[in-house]
């Protein structure tokens, strides 16, 4: 009998890339989630019934573990981007203690933890701490895992390369908030779904840095865009608070968070790259060569994505 794997958000980004290859290798998949694929276009189900769709229910912890009874392991990407009502790292952090408690008491053996590069527990910023409590838990729980840590997940449906390109398709003018150095050392989603399910297998306990091949600066990157989707345009460098000021306004324009002050700081404090070997394969300059017709042509919204039944 194939084995059963839990899976968080199988019809999100990176987790309905790690639910077709599940899909492929004969797993029995079931995910949690909090939307209903019959409802929002958004999140359509692409799986049909080979997929069992259940609630997260983290307010009932034992219907929670009942979801995940007779699974042998438990691939987990939930987490919040940025605060949105009563959604926030906190309340994170607390569902998935309740989440990894209930999957341990269903008799999951092992956890598969999507995380983030270069967090900590001391960091000003919530995202990274609350990503280190998170892996703490995992590892408290005594089960095997892999802890997967990525920077920036780039594909066909990604947000922030893809709204990069959206800007440089439709304005003359980019703003590079400072000087532009930081570095961005991207992962394909492809990739990155092939370590996940790579994981579910693995004999030990392990941390990964899930980055691809290639480390550019912020600035390197966006003219690397411009090229690929042959625009020319002119980088202004802005101080990083009136750089973040024109974001909030063009996010209320497109009604959508485009970056958070706290992802400002992670991509100028050099957050988004790590040293070590490549886990992936897939260059973005080759990617985005292959795809220059097609990405940046829809603005990717998050608000729309998580929070609206209909796509703006």
């Amino acid at each position: 009998m194939s084995a059963t794997i839990v899976i968080t958000g199988a019809f999100s980004y990176t987790g309905k890339y790690a639910t077709r290859i599940l899909l492929r290798r004969g797993y029995n998949v079931r995910t949690l989630t909090n939307h209903d694929p019959t409802r929002s276009r958004e999140r359509e189900n692409p799986f049909g019934e080979r997929v069992r769709v259940l609630p997260y229910n983290f307010d009932r912890p034992d219907e929670l573990r009942r979801s995940m009874e007779r699974a042998t392991t438990l691939i987990n990407t939930y987490w919040v981007r940025f605060p949105r009502g009563a959604s926030n790292y906190e309340s994170a952090v607390r569902n998935t203690r309740t989440l990894i408690t209930a999957a341990k008491n269903a008799g999951i053996e092992r956890i598969v933890q999507v995380s983030i590069a270069n967090l900590s527990a001391q960091s000003p910023l919530g995202y990274y701490r609350g990503k280190a409590q998170v892996e703490q838990a995992v590892i408290e729980s005594g089960l095997q895992c892999t802890i997967l840590r990525p920077t920036v997940i780039f594909g066909a449906e990604d947000i922030l390369i893809n709204n990069i390109a959206w800007f440089v398709r439709r304005f003359p003018a980019f703003g590079i908030p400072g000087d532009g150095r930081y570095g961005i050392r991207p992962i394909y989603v492809g990739d990155m779904a092939q370590l996940m399910v790579d994981a579910v297998e693995g004999p030990d306990s392990s941390v990964i840095n899930a980055v691809g091949p290639e480390t550019f600066s912020f600035e390197e990157l966006v003219r690397l865009i411009a090229e690929r989707v042959e625009r020319r345009i002119r980088l202004v460098h802005l101080p990083t608070t009136l750089a973040y000021v024109s974001t909030l306004v063009t996010g209320w324009l497109v009604k959508d968070v485009v970056l958070t002050w706290e992802e400002y700081l992670g991509l100028m404090s050099n957050l988004l790259v790590t040293e070590g070997p490549a886990a992936g394969e897939t260059r973005i300059s080759e990617w985005l060569l292959e795809n220059s017709e097609r990405v940046g042509k829809r603005y990717a919204s998050e608000v729309a994505r998580h929070f609206a039944e209909v796509p703006r």
